[in-house]
């Protein structure tokens, strides 16, 4: 948690004037009691009436005081939470889009989801509490007690019995409760994971009647989530009622005791009264006290979560080679002896993979499910890296270079096109953001997806609804394919990226990408011969092992995996 004040540094002014108005507002809230205490002795006492319309005048003016420096420390206090929490935020999601795929599988989608929002807001909640109680209850407490004792020394002789046995109630409930809500936190994580498989995966879901299975699913794990919230509640809770007794017992003490006194002539009625009033506030402040301390407890917990992804390291060290040489258009791409194994798997997915594809050619890799496509060509923008060997880009190590710089020189087009809520030109500017329209237009028939624009009213303003809700799967590989062009790119990857497609739209897009001007170097993942069939040098993946590589008439002839393949879809 200490870690993270770092980042409520530019708020220090904030964080200190905000317990200061509180700790005004407390020392007027002191004077109260002992003024009341003047008004029944002097001015009930003796029929006063203008002592006691001074005094209560004084009140008054008591109360508006303190009422104005607590607005003051709340206004402050709310300021410096708001703004931890904003910094936070920005920091945890910055931290987020620096980690590899390696660190974001691990570490789970859903969880990064609860800590950026549920445990963010707890922790500005805690923080909230802590700034504007947690110097003010110790201090009324404690200064209860001091002003009890100028009163009488024998009655506060009760507050200092008391004070101790509070505390230890308070802080052991708080030692108790404190891992108990990272195992809250936890169980949240959960119930965010099912949540989000079962929003994403909904229309699967329907299709195979699973929806009893799952809702029955869910309602274990949020069972079991309100199970834990419940008994830290009922630990937490025990903080009011506790207190209210023995504060109670306290004033039944009190009274006994100050009733002696006064019987005795040592004390007034008004200094009674005075020390019950400060008995209440003591009571009143323990009870903010041990509100504060549950919510600054969840806060520390939430605060732990979150310190956890930013100790998270991403597992690639940045490069220093900003440059890249493109006077061909494309870039030489070669992998030397490259495998890769996925982090906590037993076995390599892809490997010893070595071949070249030089400026201008275009690579087809092929093979079964799970055979390691997807993850060879992710190893080019280095989405994860190489267990062992290398892959080289333009000659040079991808390792050396740095991220923005080699990701920049790469166009890629994953399986899953993805969108974003916006416009046809916002979304394919995302390639490029100085690109003119002629240039926008120019990707998009490349793609095959200018027709798509002329078919909506709105053409390139056309709104996307987030994710691309509203236009078809074929519709969004396009789009998606139009992006990347846009770019220019000097090596361009299409990841399974035309299987929505049609033959017909897949043979002009192909076409279109023969005819770049530029001369990029493609690569094309495909489970259709006929999108790679045409390609300079074909890559035939099983289990990831390079099983195969050449034209297709070479692969048909030398390599059974393709021509088993090839033969299936014949």
């Amino acid at each position: 948690m200490k870690e993270l004040l770092v980042y409520i540094k530019e708020y220090t002014r904030e964080c200190i004037l905000g317990p200061f108005f509180k700790l005004l507002e407390a020392c007027f809230d002191l004077a109260v009691p002992l003024v009341m205490a003047s008004v029944i002795d002097k001015g009930i006492a003796s029929g006063d009436k203008g002592y006691i319309f001074k005094y209560g005048g004084i009140l008054i003016l008591l109360a508006v005081i303190g009422l104005t420096c607590s607005i003051t420390a709340q206004f402050f206090a709310a300021k410096a939470a708001t703004g931890f929490a904003a910094n936070i935020r920005y920091a945890l999601f910055k931290h987020i889009e620096s980690l590899s795929f390696t660190e974001m599988d691990s570490i789970g989608t859903s969880t990064m989801i609860t800590r950026m929002t549920s445990d963010i807001n707890q922790l500005q909640s805690g923080v909230n509490m802590a700034l504007r109680l947690f110097l003010r209850s110790p201090f009324i407490v404690f200064g209860a007690a001091v002003m009890a004792f100028t009163i009488d020394v024998k009655a506060a002789v009760i507050f200092v019995i008391v004070i101790p046995l509070l505390a230890i109630v308070v802080f052991g409930i708080m030692l108790a409760s404190m891992p108990l809500f990272k195992k809250v936190q936890s169980r949240l994580d959960n119930v965010m994971g099912i949540t989000r498989q079962n929003l994403t995966g909904v229309r699967v879901i329907r299709a195979f009647n699973k929806e009893p299975a799952e809702i029955e699913n869910f309602a274990d794990s949020n069972e079991k989530l309100a199970s834990m919230q419940l008994f830290v509640g009922r630990i937490s809770a025990l903080a009011n009622p506790v207190t209210y007794v023995m504060v109670n017992i306290a004033l039944i003490a009190l009274l006994w005791t100050g009733g002696i006194q006064v019987d005795a002539g040592n004390l007034t009625q008004g200094e009674i009264v005075a020390l019950v009033n400060y008995m209440s506030q003591i009571l009143v402040e323990l009870v903010k006290l041990a509100n504060t301390i549950v919510l600054s407890t969840k806060a520390v917990a939430c605060g732990g979560r979150v310190q956890a992804i930013l100790a998270v390291n991403s597992s690639m060290e940045e490069g220093d080679y900003s440059s890249v040489s493109t006077a061909e258009g494309g870039l030489e791409v070669e992998f030397e002896h490259a495998s890769m194994m996925y982090k906590g798997a037993g076995a390599d997915s892809v490997s010893d993979i070595s071949f070249k594809a030089g400026p201008g050619s275009v690579t087809g890799i092929i093979g079964g499910t799970g055979s390691g496509k997807s993850t060879l060509v992710n190893l080019i923008p280095r989405f994860y890296d190489v267990s062992e060997g290398c892959v080289k880009v333009g000659g040079r190590d991808v390792k050396s270079y740095k991220m923005d710089t080699l990701r920049q020189k790469t166009g890629i087009v994953l399986q899953k096109s993805v969108l974003f809520h916006g416009t046809i030109r916002d979304n394919i500017l995302w390639g490029n953001p100085d690109a003119t329209d002629e240039e926008v237009i120019e990707a998009l028939k490349a793609a095959q997806a200018w027709e798509i624009v002329q078919g909506k009213e709105k053409g390139l303003d056309y709104v996307i609804e987030q994710g691309g809700r509203n236009l078809s799967g074929g519709q969004k590989q396009r789009l998606a394919i139009a992006r990347a062009l846009v770019r220019k790119p000097p090596v361009l990857v299409f990841d399974d990226s035309s299987s929505a497609l049609d033959f017909a739209t897949e043979a002009k897009l192909r076409k279109s990408l023969q005819e770049l001007e530029y001369n990029p170097t493609i690569f094309i993942v495909s489970q259709r011969t006929s999108s790679i069939q045409h390609a300079d040098n074909i890559l035939v993946l099983e289990d990831g092992v390079l099983v195969g590589q050449g034209t297709h008439e070479e692969l048909v002839n030398n390599c059974e995996v393709y021509k088993e393949i090839y033969n299936s879809q014949s």
